[in-house]
């Protein structure tokens, strides 16, 4: 039996990168898929792709900026499906960077919207259902979040936040059976990491020289790591932040 036969998956910005290879993922492993995202042709291909390899899913738009937009796609997946089991928190924006100085308080504000506030909003209507299903919930955060990274203030900032709710989260509905994690990407190969970093080959050159495993990581990484989180190999693990980073934060 698959892992997640069964069980409804519900992927916030599963329209590309992490999230993307993290929707396929669940759908190889039996779930039924639910992608939602701003960008509804690429939310679309996302579930073409996964219904012509036989799985199951549906696009439902979102923007998570916006609390009717969370609560709706909550409620059109339990009643498409029925049910829900796992959230996957992935919808983010990078936002304004640079010097600190140099950034404004509506870039503050905007970054916070999505990555926090958003983040907070899911997890708020999510979690009735999920205590029903016994279910679990993991974030996306960042390795920025724990180490300092220079003109990165505000995305940074909205990671942080990102770890501490999902701790103060898992202390608060573990009782009632719902695990809360996150997972903490270090360099992926995204379109938003390399925007970061100026370029895709601009990102390997440098993380060629600070990265342990010698590079980036691929979305495939991170998607490995939150369908563990998301498993019940992982029933003990609770309020944690899994770093996957090639060894980055280690040294």
């Amino acid at each position: 039996m698959k892992r997640f036969e069964s069980k409804v998956v519900l992927v916030l910005g599963g329209n590309a990168g992490i999230g993307r290879a993290t929707a396929e993922a669940f759908a190889r492993e039996g779930a039924r898929v639910v992608v939602a995202a701003r960008r509804e042709d690429q939310g679309v291909a996302v579930v073409q792709a996964i219904q012509k390899q036989g799985g199951t899913a549906k696009f439902l738009r979102a923007d998570v900026a916006k609390e009717a937009d969370i609560k709706a796609v909550i409620d059109g997946t339990v009643k498409e499906y029925g049910q829900l089991d796992v959230l996957f928190n992935n919808a983010g924006i990078e936002g304004k960077n640079g010097p600190i100085a140099s950034l404004g308080a509506s870039d503050f504000d905007e970054t916070f919207g999505v990555n926090v506030r958003g983040t907070w909003l899911a997890m708020k209507h999510a979690l009735p259902h999920l205590v029903k299903t016994k279910g679990t919930i993991v974030n996306n955060g960042s390795v920025v979040a724990e180490i300092g990274f220079p003109d990165f203030s505000i995305y940074s900032a909205t990671k942080g936040a990102v770890h501490a709710l999902t701790r103060a989260t898992a202390m608060e509905f573990i009782p009632q059976g719902v695990r809360v994690n996150a997972v903490a990407p270090g360099p992926i190969e995204t379109d938003m990491a390399a925007r970061a970093f100026g370029g895709l080959e601009s990102l390997r050159a440098i993380t060629k020289q600070t990265v342990p495993t010698g590079g980036p990581g691929v979305v495939e990484d991170i998607a490995a790591a939150v369908l563990y989180l998301a498993s019940p190999e992982a029933r003990f693990v609770v309020g944690q932040v899994l770093v996957v980073d090639g060894g980055l934060t280690a040294h």
